[in-house]
């Protein structure tokens, strides 16, 4: 089937996947199976890809450069380099091993979901279109979100942050920093907070009389 533009395979129990004939796949949903590898190297006109819950170690997409949807999160993976994918927009990759993630090339991100790895850095200076960053659950010290004055939604909570600046990311409508090293927050600038979960730091006082 040579002129599959979309392929939805998801929810049974492949062990296996050829799509290397499939050329003209745009999108392709794989998710929930018991995958252990997935070739995607000659869908180079991949828009949307759904690779979630499945086993796979590794994933290459340099050569799926349209890519405008990634979701390949709950796997196995412990390395993802997504500097070709210039396109994208919103990249799931959380659960699974990552070490490390670059994100600099992918400044049309908007939603960028990396939560429950094993990170010990996030540079996210180049992604200034950012509404929701979820990178709760890692080893993070830093976090500079200076750039992403887009965000409405930050969980940054599950690290081992000691200060935190949200001062210019006034859009913000939900802060999660809970179970952290904060010693002091100041969001009297985010006004437009509604939800707001920061338990287990180490505050002695939390002025919210700028959060009506």
């Amino acid at each position: 089937f040579t002129a599959l533009t979309s392929l939805s395979c998801d929810n049974n129990q492949l062990t296996a996947l050829d799509v290397s004939a499939n050329t003209a796949l745009t999108s392709l949903y794989c998710f929930v199976n018991p995958l252990t590898a997935l070739d995607v190297s000659a869908n180079t006109a991949l828009t949307t890809l759904f690779c979630y819950n499945n086993q796979l170690t590794a994933l290459d997409v340099s050569a799926n450069t349209a890519l405008i949807t990634l979701s390949c999160h709950t796997n196995q993976l412990t390395a993802l380099d997504v500097s070709a994918n210039t396109a994208l927009t919103i990249l799931y990759c959380y659960g699974n091993a990552l070490t490390s993630l670059d994100v600099s090339a992918n400044t049309a991100l908007s939603n960028l979901r990396c939560y429950s790895n094993q990170l010990t850095s996030l540079d996210v200076s180049n992604n200034t279109a950012l509404t929701q960053l979820w990178c709760h659950e890692n080893n993070l010290s830093t976090l500079d979100v200076s750039q992403n004055t887009a965000l409405v939604l930050l969980n940054c909570g599950g690290n081992n942050l000691e200060a935190l600046d949200v001062s210019v990311n006034t859009a913000l409508t939900q802060l999660n920093t809970y179970d952290n090293n904060l010693t002091s927050l100041d969001v009297s600038t985010n006004t437009a907070i509604t939800t707001m979960y920061c338990y287990s730091n180490q505050f002695t006082a939390l002025d919210l009389s700028a959060n009506t």
